[in-house]
């Protein structure tokens, strides 16, 4: 089985959202506020005390050693908290979901599927995907002795040491942190800044995917954040079957006057929004079962703010507008389009 996700390269839903508006939703001020909490804490840290769960920063696997919470075979082994607590019954590690502060879980109402009991563990199937800032991983979490389980995308982000940082600059203009020393190391691209940096990719990007959802943009649902890792929404089937990437299929195999009436409706709904994706192309849109869905969102750019805003829109609709002429749309269409959003937008 894990051979099988080892060599899948992408992700699809398992459930429809339904509506196309959800019935709560943050308003701008919310979502600044979200995004401003990470990028305080752009290498958050969380003192919950959760036994067996080996994470970067205190679990075993930690590259500074023992820290003196766990046992050499994973077991929580502090002596100011009692003898030692075994890990789960099954699985890698148990579910983070009450690690996470309200404002860092999924917006409601939350999708049925999303698992939430506290008796819930974590087993890691495969790797998905690899990028150049992150890779996603495979989870199921599932309540041992219980058909309540789940399969979701883990989006690990590297550190400031593993990725690269050469698209950073245009996607970070219009925004500002709220400590000018931080701003300054960002812009000179420090050591220091790097690593803020980083720590906004993750926060950023689960901001965004909830605030998308609920406008009713065709997202993964986001499940929850906890330092830079985003549990969301596994865009494929029950067995584990990644849906495939809009530039891995063929023209007689999807309807393409249809998936292009769904990317311009959820393109509209972001430039509404003053917002364009930033970075859009055929490989990150996936198509399950005929839905489109739009992913890898942290660059997501505010149109109106960045200097380059309609540059950036512009660039999202030629870039996978290319892809839907070379199997037969007509590109009177992907002007159209553009012209559309920078109406949608407010910029003409």
């Amino acid at each position: 089985m894990r051979e099988r996700f080892t060599d899948s390269d992408s992700f699809a839903r398992i459930r429809s959202k339904g509506g196309n508006r959800r019935d709560q939703g943050l308003d701008d001020e919310g979502f600044e506020a979200v995004f401003e909490e990470y990028a305080a804490r752009f290498q958050p840290q969380s003192d919950a005390y959760h036994p067996g769960s080996p994470d970067d920063d205190h679990g075993p696997a930690a590259d500074s050693g023992d820290d003196g919470n766990y046992d050499n075979d994973g077991s929580y082994d502090n002596d100011d908290y009692g003898p030692a607590l075994e890990g789960p019954p099954e699985g890698d590690r148990w579910s983070t979901w009450d690690r996470s502060t309200p404002s860092e879980k999924g917006p409601q109402p939350r999708p049925g599927w999303v698992v939430t009991e506290l008796a819930a563990v974590d087993t890691e199937l495969g790797i998905v995907k690899t990028g150049k800032e992150a890779d996603v991983f495979l989870i199921e979490r599932a309540v041992p002795g219980t058909d309540r389980r789940t399969l979701m995308a883990a989006k690990r982000y590297r550190d400031g040491r593993h990725r690269m940082f050469h698209r950073d600059s245009g996607y970070l203009e219009g925004r500002s942190h709220k400590e000018s020393r931080i701003s300054r190391a960002m812009a000179k691209r420090t050591a220091f800044g790097k690593e803020a940096i980083a720590g906004q990719w993750a926060g950023a990007e689960f901001a965004a995917l909830s605030r998308l959802w609920l406008s009713g943009v065709a997202v993964p649902y986001p499940v929850q954040i906890l330092g830079t890792e985003i549990l969301m929404e596994f865009i494929g089937d029950r067995s584990g079957t990644a849906a495939p990437r809009l530039a891995q299929l063929r023209a007689e195999e999807v309807d393409l006057d249809d998936l292009w009436e769904q990317l311009g409706h959820s393109l509209s709904l972001l430039a509404r929004d003053g917002r364009a994706h930033g970075d859009l192309s055929a490989y990150n849109i996936l198509v399950h079962e005929g839905r489109l869905v739009i992913i890898d969102v942290p660059q997501i750019v505010d149109v109106v703010a960045n200097p380059r805003g309609r540059s950036f829109l512009e660039r999202d609709v030629r870039n996978v507008g290319a892809w839907f002429v070379s199997r037969g749309l007509a590109e009177s269409r992907v002007e159209e389009l553009a012209r559309m959003l920078a109406f949608d937008a407010r910029l003409d």
